[in-house]
């Protein structure tokens, strides 16, 4: 009766997103710990800045109301720079930062003020951009 889109199909696919954004969160709260241990080298610490910065930041690099590709940034970037930035953990860093991002999760509250400083750090860096690239193009 209700067809191959119905039922207990549709509450599948709800419960593996709702795992996956879970583990999502996870992965940024672990990544977070990563950064703060000393025993992580820096270039690591500089990629998961970028990474957790992106993935809390309210602002996209491609706005969500393009067609597909702006749910592309969140689908493929994010996660990709998020299993870069675990490759450059060393192993029992990451393990550690997992398993205590496991025990004590973290709950985000909306924060205008670091909404607004990530909104700062946006404008600086696409002024920077600007400013580049009008410097080696100007006539």
């Amino acid at each position: 009766m209700c067809g191959k889109w119905g039922g207990k199909r549709i509450l599948a696919r709800d419960k593996t997103w709702r795992q996956w954004a879970k583990a999502l969160k996870q992965n940024i709260y672990a990544l977070y710990l990563a950064a703060r241990d000393p025993r992580v080298p820096l270039p690591a610490k500089l990629l998961i800045g970028g990474v957790v910065a992106y993935a809390l930041s309210p602002i996209d690099l491609i706005p969500d109301f393009i067609p597909v590709l702006g749910y592309l940034d969140d689908m493929l970037l994010l996660p990709l720079g998020i299993w870069l930035a675990i490759r450059l953990v060393p192993a029992d860093v990451w393990r550690e930062c997992r398993e205590q991002a496991a025990r004590y999760p973290i709950q985000l509250a909306p924060n205008r003020a670091a909404a607004l400083g990530i909104g700062i750090i946006w404008a600086l860096a696409m002024v920077g951009v600007a400013w580049w690239i009008w410097a080696d193009w100007k006539p």
